[in-house]
């Protein structure tokens, strides 16, 4: 049975062919006036087979949002995905794969240094009580010790 194409990108990737923890290029845009941003699918789980927690998804979100911008003034976004499986990283520019995977892995390294989930309060978080630094700082540890592998997407 052959799906149609869909218009979100990651919906016509097939998930039972990738093999997490990986970075790929997901999406590149060229805006109106000429800027590029690119879309990258940062996977840490492998899907429909794990997930992470949402402590740990919120609180990587809050860590690499704050500490990803410490290396890199190209950094648009880093949301999560709602299976819980990765995020996605918006960047601006042309797709750099080294580039980025320096990044992830600068920003992961910080991660695992914080003492603090940063804005993990009522004031400047929705559920400021759902966050746990060591679930995040885990998943930092996991998706580091694969370094390696991070550009093999497929299986």
């Amino acid at each position: 049975m052959t799906q149609r194409r869909m218009n979100v990108e990651s919906f016509n990737l097939d998930h039972r062919s990738v093999q997490a923890p990986y970075v790929r290029v997901a999406d590149r845009k060229e805006l109106r006036h000429g800027d590029v941003i690119t879309k990258y699918d940062v996977r840490f789980t492998q899907p429909n087979a794990a997930h992470l927690a949402m402590k740990t998804v919120h609180s990587l979100e809050h860590l690499f949002a704050e500490h990803s911008r410490n290396h890199s003034q190209a950094v648009i976004d880093f949301s999560p995905m709602g299976c819980q499986t990765g995020f996605y990283l918006i960047m601006e520019g042309e797709p750099d794969i080294p580039a980025v995977l320096s990044l992830i892995e600068a920003t992961l390294t910080d991660v695992l240094a914080a003492v603090e989930v940063p804005a993990a309060n009522e004031t400047q978080c929705g559920w400021g009580a759902n966050h746990s630094l060591e679930a995040a700082q885990d998943a930092a540890r996991a998706f580091l010790k694969e370094r390696a592998q991070w550009e093999n997407v497929i299986a």
